[in-house]
């Protein structure tokens, strides 16, 4: 008996991420890089917050490309091109594939933020998507 108890609980260890999913599995990523708790309306905050760009009085946000509503899609500003909602709940390829989003966390932030964006921040951002 005590072995089946054994055997249930590694068959758990090897169950529980497949149940939690992709972007948990990031978030955990985070919290071992030494992020605290996340928080949605500091990911919101950091949305909709004005970052100073490369030319005088330029300001940059995450709305420049993506819509005002995550789950709406955005447009790049100088192609047009149409980028897809960020919120997986209205995309739900988003947030998917733990290298990408690192990959888009480094472009973005780079570029927004003018610097990359810390375990909290990401934490915080990706939590706010989450949470809509």
């Amino acid at each position: 008996m005590k072995s089946l108890f054994i055997l249930i609980g590694w068959c758990c260890l090897w169950v529980v991420p497949v149940w939690a999913g992709p972007t948990q599995t990031i978030l955990e990523g985070y919290r071992a890089a030494g992020a605290g708790d996340f928080s949605a309306a500091r990911g919101q905050a950091l949305y909709h917050k004005s970052f100073p760009g490369e030319n005088p009085h330029e300001q940059r946000q995450c709305i420049t490309c993506h819509h005002k509503d995550p789950k709406q899609p955005g447009q790049h500003p100088k192609t047009g091109k149409r980028i897809p909602p960020l919120a997986p709940s209205a995309d739900p390829a988003r947030l998917q594939d733990p290298a990408h989003v690192e990959k888009w966390f480094e472009r973005n932030c780079t570029w927004t933020v003018g610097r990359s964006c810390t375990p909290q921040e990401k934490g915080d951002f990706l939590t706010f998507l989450l949470a809509l």
